[in-house]
């Protein structure tokens, strides 16, 4: 869903401020600190399994409470650190009929994808992700995906668009509904810098793995 791409592709950008504090702390206690502040991964808290899909036809949209962002693994001299950037600045489209997802268009705004360090932040939307000239991710279904009654997990498979460039991707998401009225979709995509023309940011004694994830949780109501 097009969470511009690993939405969070560029989520290692703050490496070059964190790598001082890394250096001053020691690779063990920037780890742990960087460990902490990772936002955790998005799961079901809205519903239940579905029982009867079409019962959900129709047209949904995105919500507040809505969010994208990525994922990514830092190393700094042999020790791991997670990072995750999120924005709430998504917006989503759905369409259901006889049971199956037939249209679904996300949009995330990549200038607002935001951690709990600016310099990581600046980085991301500039050198990494070129915000000002690619402003947005998105996520276009390509395929219906029907739904299973009285199960959560879906195969969404789409083109994700990040940094300009589009991919297909399979996404193995979550739907749960409370009602008819409410429902709440999670999951993630495995995104390799690489395939979205973006370089992993290095400075030798610190770098950002090649590949991560882009995560999102998307809250749904009926339109009209």
């Amino acid at each position: 869903m097009r969470t511009r791409g690993k939405v969070a592709i560029g989520a290692g950008a703050a490496v070059a401020a964190l790598a001082v504090a890394g250096v001053v702390w020691g690779p063990g206690l920037y780890a742990d600190w960087a460990n902490s502040q990772a936002e955790a991964a998005p799961v079901l808290d809205v519903g239940d399994p579905v029982e009867d899909p079409a019962s959900l036809d129709g047209r949904w949209t995105a919500q507040p409470g809505s969010y994208a962002g990525y994922r990514v693994d830092e190393v700094l001299r042999g020790e791991n650190a997670t990072a995750t950037g999120r924005t709430e600045q998504v917006e989503a489209e759905v369409m259901l009929d006889d049971g199956a997802v037939t249209a679904a268009t996300v949009t995330v705004d990549m200038a607002s994808v935001a951690t709990d360090q600016p310099p990581r932040d600046r980085y991301f939307r500039t050198s990494a992700l070129a915000t000002d000239v690619f402003p947005t991710a998105t996520f276009e279904l390509t395929e219906p995906a029907p739904l299973p009654a009285g199960a959560t997990a879906v195969d969404l498979t789409g083109d994700l668009t990040i940094h300009g460039v589009t991919r297909q991707v399979t996404v193995a998401a979550e739907l749960g509904a409370t009602g008819q009225d409410a429902v709440q979709v999670v999951g993630s995509i495995p995104v390799t810098f690489a395939d979205y023309d973006v370089e992993a940011p290095s400075l030798g004694f610190v770098r950002v793995q090649d590949a991560g994830f882009v995560e999102f949780s998307l809250v749904l109501a009926r339109a009209g």
